[in-house]
């Protein structure tokens, strides 16, 4: 057990560290070459057109009782959407589709534990 918290710990903090770094924030459709993408995420965040990741990872690793393994930061009709999974304790994955600009939770999908 000791082990498994450990590679959550690891596996969360691997995502937390580079996350940024892949996400294609860029609110606008403009694909500048010389922006990262962590400079685009941290606009959209700086704008007001989406909340921090750390802000909406708490709330729904809380709400869901589950680690995140997976982040994507996707531009939908529109709006940013934070694409979670998150891998709970007994196994099964939840996967989430939340409003990066309000913190809602727009849709959930639970898988269910394979044995």
């Amino acid at each position: 057990m000791k082990r498994r918290h450990f590679l959550f710990q690891s596996l969360h903090s691997a995502l937390a560290a580079t996350l940024l770094a892949a996400l294609p924030a860029r609110a606008d459709d403009d694909d500048d070459d010389d922006d990262d993408d962590h400079d685009r995420a941290r606009r959209a965040v700086e704008q007001g057109r989406a909340l921090p990741l750390r802000v909406v990872l708490d709330q729904v690793e809380r709400q869901f009782q589950g680690r995140a393994v997976n982040v994507e930061l996707e531009r939908e009709h529109g709006r940013l959407i934070y694409e979670i999974r998150l891998l709970q304790a007994d196994g099964r994955v939840v996967k989430l589709e939340v409003d990066a600009a309000s913190g809602a939770v727009l849709k959930v999908k639970q898988k269910s534990r394979k044995d």
